[in-house]
């Protein structure tokens, strides 16, 4: 089959979206299907090898001057072609991007617009470059945020597209007022042009239909995969500390500071033995308040010296990262569809104590690598940690269960074969034969 999978560049960050999309598609490809992985806005950053073509639409640079002036939206296209190079859009990326949703909600709402708002040129080009490739089977969207691309997709190529759920939701619900009704409106309005949604877990799926008013018949769930080479049940030589662990974006709707206050009610209470708080993620220039606050916390409760942020790290450091670890939390505050995490740490055996909402109810489930703990809750997730750190032969079944069952049936592989069944369904379904 030959597919057209459009991704999002999320600068110089990590972006689970982008790390799922180039999963996805490097799976696919290992199955012997054509896809092009097309990225917008900037090139992706990926922690595997990154399958997506050099060649970036909907330059991040040119986004950002046609949304500041109307001049930029006339500008001639060999003018366009320097700043749209994704050296120069890397070299600003690396400077900084500001994605805080709060301060997106104009940009947002006009590329929803799409043909209709300030960035038509860019439409345009986008139509022009699809004129000169071979056609795809299918086209796919990465998330409802680029919706208004659906139409002129579907009018270029002629074929069916299909638009993945991610957890949009987070990003669109921090829009300021108009910003986020209008874009809200904007998309529930262009959900009849396209053929069908993907969404991640079933708690998106269900969340989706009525947040977006998609009909349930157009979403198939298709849970997330992860590559699971490396991940192993073999530990490295084990610290003498019970180390708790964060993998996630420093953020405040992650967590950290329910975690570091969890951790200090362990310290507090009946001895624990030796305990460390180890965290590692993406910090945006944004949150560097944040993370200096929960740090502050630690000095107060005088256990600085036991909390690590150990920065970002690539996969390798990742995985080294994950199997020095006893357990491993990210206590988000808002309904998270997808946890990635979650996956990545019971492929190493890892038991994870989560809040009882979102995705992680199903994922634990069916996975049965951890437990669930009352929501937005301190004492709640020290009592679930407390639990394993007491209980060593629980902690060994539980992460057991999770390695097994990730590595049997959480695989990008396994993801890959459901994606390309609603591929083909769909396609059938249009009664278009393939190309």
């Amino acid at each position: 089959m030959k597919i057209l999978s459009i991704t999002a560049g999320a600068a110089n960050m990590y972006c689970g979206s982008c790390l799922r999309d180039n999963a996805l598609a490097s799976a696919l490809i290992a199955q012997g299907h054509d896809v092009i992985l097309a990225p917008l806005y900037t090139p992706t950053r990926t922690d595997e090898a990154n399958v997506s073509q050099r060649k970036v639409l909907f330059g991040g640079i040119s986004i950002y001057l046609e949304q500041l002036s109307p001049l930029f939206r006339n500008t001639p296209r060999f003018l366009d072609k320097l700043w749209d190079a994704p050296s120069v859009i890397n070299a600003f990326a690396g400077r900084g991007i500001a994605v805080d949703p709060a301060q997106l909600g104009a940009l947002t709402v006009s590329m929803l617009e799409g043909s209709h708002g300030h960035h038509r040129k860019e439409v345009d080009k986008l139509s022009e470059w699809l004129r000169n490739e071979p056609r795809p089977d299918v086209v796919t969207l990465p998330f409802t945020l680029l919706i208004a691309l659906a139409r002129p997709l579907r009018e270029t190529t002629g074929r069916p597209v299909i638009c993945s759920l991610q957890g949009e939701e987070l990003f669109l619900d921090n829009l300021l007022e108009p910003y986020r009704t209008q874009a809200l409106d904007l998309i529930r309005n262009q959900t009849d042009q396209v053929d069908a949604f993907i969404a991640v877990s079933n708690y998106c799926a269900r969340f989706m239909a009525g947040y977006l008013r998609i009909p349930e018949r157009k979403i198939h769930v298709v849970p997330l995969g992860i590559n699971t080479e490396g991940y192993s049940l073999a530990r490295p030589e084990k610290a003498r500390s019970f180390r708790i662990g964060y993998l996630a974006r420093i953020a405040p709707e992650k967590g950290l500071h329910l975690l570091a206050e969890a951790y200090h009610l362990l310290r507090s209470g009946p001895d624990m033995g030796m305990l460390s708080l180890e965290v590692a993620g993406y910090l945006a220039p944004e949150h560097r308040k944040y993370l200096d606050s929960v740090r502050a916390r630690m000095r107060e409760w005088g256990i600085e010296d036991e909390f690590h942020y150990r920065g970002e790290v690539d996969r390798q450091q990742k995985v080294r990262f994950l199997q020095s670890l006893d357990v491993l939390s990210v206590p988000c505050t808002y309904d998270e569809p997808k946890g990635l995490f979650v996956l990545e740490a019971l492929a190493n055996a890892v038991p994870v104590v989560q809040p009882r909402r979102g995705s992680f109810p199903e994922m634990l489930e069916q996975t049965g690598g951890g437990l669930l703990v009352e929501p937005d809750s301190a004492p709640a997730l020290a009592d679930g940690i407390r639990r394993l750190r007491e209980d060593t032969s629980l902690q060994l079944e539980l992460g057991r269960a999770g390695y097994e069952n990730v590595h049997r049936h959480w695989t990008i592989g396994t993801m890959a074969e459901r994606t390309l069944a609603v591929y083909s369904g769909v396609v059938a379904g249009a009664g278009l034969p393939r190309q």
